[in-house]
């Protein structure tokens, strides 16, 4: 299994922090988000290796970052070339992109790189492997507001994900779902699909939330999801990546 991190993006939203700098390297606490990420996932046994994709602009960031670490596996460091907001590539053609790159050809743990859980990742690779499927994560949110804001899947009495909605208007049920995805390797060639236009320049599903990929990909694919045993903080703004500093205080 090789993680791919998810660290592409500009975040606009938190500037001036990440107007020069990514937000997957900004401190919480101690550590920064991404060394939060791997510090968990480097002990699974399942992974061998972990890919952090880029852009181009923080791309040399993320090197430095890279020489001045030493995980148990190996860690490898992508440029997806995009150099602004207006031009990135969106998160499902990274993962394609990452998968093209490096020839990979075996099962995928696929985490944003701007995300702090408050649990073990362990736990969820733990799942998938009873499941033997695709598998998201999912928590309880009662706020509408917040699940117009984040993936909502709707789930059967299996765990099974009958539905999958991405930044719904009206979402259809209170089960939201961060961005954190196991595929497995007969998955991949849907990834594939799922960006390759057709003759008419259609493509499946949207490409820029990883999301859109699930809300697709369920109806054609079996997912499961799991019910996560603790929290997850999406540092999307500078509130909260302010409130994460507290949470994350040591």
């Amino acid at each position: 299994m090789k993680s791919i991190i998810l660290a592409a993006g500009y975040a606009t939203r938190l500037y001036p922090l990440t107007k020069d700098f990514p937000k997957p390297l900004l401190k919480v606490g101690n550590l920064s988000i991404l060394d939060r990420l791997i510090n968990d996932i480097d002990g699974i046994g399942q992974i061998n290796e972990h890919i952090v994709i880029s852009n181009h602009k923080f791309f040399e960031h993320f090197v430095n970052w890279k020489n001045s670490r030493s995980f148990s596996k190996k860690v490898t460091v992508l440029d997806d070339g995009s150099t602004e907001n207006e031009n990135r590539l969106g998160a499902v053609k990274d993962i394609l992109f990452a998968i093209e790159k490096c020839g990979i050809d075996e099962e995928i743990l696929v985490l944003a790189g701007d995300n702090l859980l408050d649990f073990s990742l362990k736990e969820f690779v733990s799942y998938q492997d009873v499941k033997k499927t695709a598998c998201i994560m999912r928590h309880f949110e009662g706020e509408k507001a917040k699940l117009q804001k984040t993936g909502v899947a709707v789930i059967d009495e299996n765990d099974k994900v009958i539905r999958m909605q991405e930044k719904p208007a009206e979402p259809a049920s209170n089960w939201a779902v961060p961005p954190f995805y196991i595929y497995t390797r007969q998955d991949l060639p849907y990834i594939t699909k799922a960006c390759t236009p057709d003759a008419d320049g259609h493509i499946e599903c949207g490409t820029d939330a990883p999301g859109d990929f699930i809300a697709w990909f369920c109806s054609v694919r079996d997912v499961h999801a799991w019910l996560m045993s603790g929290s997850r903080h999406d540092i999307g703004d500078l509130k909260s990546y302010e409130e994460a500093q507290k949470l994350f205080a040591e």
